[in-house]
């Protein structure tokens, strides 16, 4: 099978390297992938929200199937417009999609059908907004109502915080459109969880659970990223979380897209709060999450090409999604400076041995040389028998990784440690 998967960072290269398991895969062309996917896949230079250059690429190299794995391509409708010319394809349609592409729907549809999320308001004029927060409960959360990879949701411990967020969303367009409208919802308090899951519109199979650490700084400190580690399983998904996060939530999502008339193929990600009253939505997404698909896919057992042409094509129910006992930590390495300014370009070495343990976001590849090209450079990641020792593992594989202007967190899985010595 010839594979076209679109979009270029780390989630990108921890399924291409998942797919590759698979013997029936002859080749994976990634659009526009990057320096360190490179290595794993033919990189080509198509942006991920050139649709119309996306679909022509498809059609003359004869794309058996298309895994379209980043938001805004599907935002857009990539999955459509492939359809289309024949092309089968992993994740949602534009219908679906819009669970992620707009949070003034995925909040009205969680209240049209009763699943638990924090109680909200929506403003279209940032008057009417600032006017509320005179009055609104402190803290609050204001979010863009269009994607903002992964920046755009705010948590505001003081008014002025919250007055400020309205500001750099709605009139400044830090955004851009995505900040037309904007969510201002309740301060949920607990613990957040991640959970994936393969849908083919009928059927919902959970992936492991796992833990973000979104905070650029050690000790959770510094601005908000698009996550600086994860850890799986997640131990605040206790047994009494997941069945009530499979019964009030993520089973009633599926099967109220699917009566909404938007049945949703693909990688649907759920993100919780675990509140004293039981898990609540802070988000959707339409895709896989990342980093947290650096840390589940490597603990999947099954195979993961057969399971996405299921959620495509119907019958997951029918096919094997088998994920490990153990546990598995990532360390994302960043360009010092990240998520503001930062220096670029500085050479990349990876040593062979431990090259299929890291998945490449941000390099180029120039004259044979990896160069850091981005904010967020590479995850390392570690899965082991237990989760200290999966922690262990990833920081060393960070020693053994080296570029100029490298930082990482130290803390990636600290409190995820401390939560299970907890139970024991």
């Amino acid at each position: 099978m010839k594979i076209m998967v679109v979009g270029g960072g780390g989630r990108e290269h921890a399924i291409i390297k998942k797919l590759l398991e698979n013997k029936t895969v002859e080749k994976i062309y990634c659009l526009p992938g990057n320096g360190g996917i490179s290595r794993d896949a033919e990189c080509v230079p198509i942006s991920s929200t050139d649709i119309p250059a996306i679909v022509d690429f498809a059609a003359k190299t004869k794309i058996d199937y298309a895994v379209v794995a980043q938001d805004d391509p599907l935002i857009l409708g990539c999955v459509d417009e492939l359809n289309k010319i024949g092309i089968p394809c992993f994740g949602p349609d534009k219908k679906a999609a819009i669970i992620e592409g707009s949070k003034v729907f995925s909040k009205d549809f969680m209240k049209r059908h009763g699943i638990p999320t924090a109680a909200y308001e929506v403003f279209d004029d940032p008057k009417k907004a600032l006017e509320y927060l005179k009055t609104a409960p402190i803290p609050t959360v204001v979010k863009a109502d269009g994607p903002a990879l992964g920046k755009g949701a705010l948590v505001c411990m003081t008014r002025e915080e919250a007055v400020s967020a309205v500001r750099e969303i709605m009139e400044d367009k830090k955004f851009g459109k995505s900040g037309d409208r904007v969510v201002i919802e309740e301060f949920m308090e607990g613990p957040e969880v991640s959970v994936l899951t393969f849908s083919d519109g009928d059927t919902v199979i959970p992936m492991v659970s796992s833990t973000d650490h979104k905070r650029a700084l050690t000790g959770d400190l510094g601005l908000n990223t698009g996550g600086m580690g994860t850890v799986a399983p997640s131990p605040y998904y206790t047994k009494e979380a997941e069945n009530a996060a499979l019964e009030k939530i993520i089973l009633p999502t599926v099967s109220a897209m699917k009566a909404e008339g938007r049945p949703f193929h693909g990688c649907l990600y759920f993100g919780l709060m675990i509140t004293k009253d039981g898990p609540k939505v802070v988000e959707y997404n339409c895709r896989f999450g990342d980093p947290e698909t650096q840390v589940v896919l490597p603990l999947l057992k099954s195979d993961l090409l057969s399971i996405m042409l299921a959620t495509t094509n119907g019958g997951l129910d029918k096919v094997p999604v088998e994920f490990s006992d153990g546990a598995a930590c990532c360390v994302i390495m960043a360009s010092k400076g990240y998520p503001e300014k930062y220096e670029k370009g500085f050479e990349i070495t990876i040593p062979d041995e431990i090259s299929q343990s890291v998945y490449v976001a941000g390099a180029k590849l120039e004259n044979g040389k990896l160069l850091t090209s981005g904010g967020r450079v590479l995850g390392a990641t570690a899965v082991a028998k237990d989760l200290k020792t999966a922690i262990d593992k990833a920081y060393k594989l960070c020693e053994r990784i080296s570029f100029d202007n490298a930082y990482y967190r130290t803390d990636i899985g600290k409190k995820a440690l401390a939560a299970l010595e907890k139970e024991v």
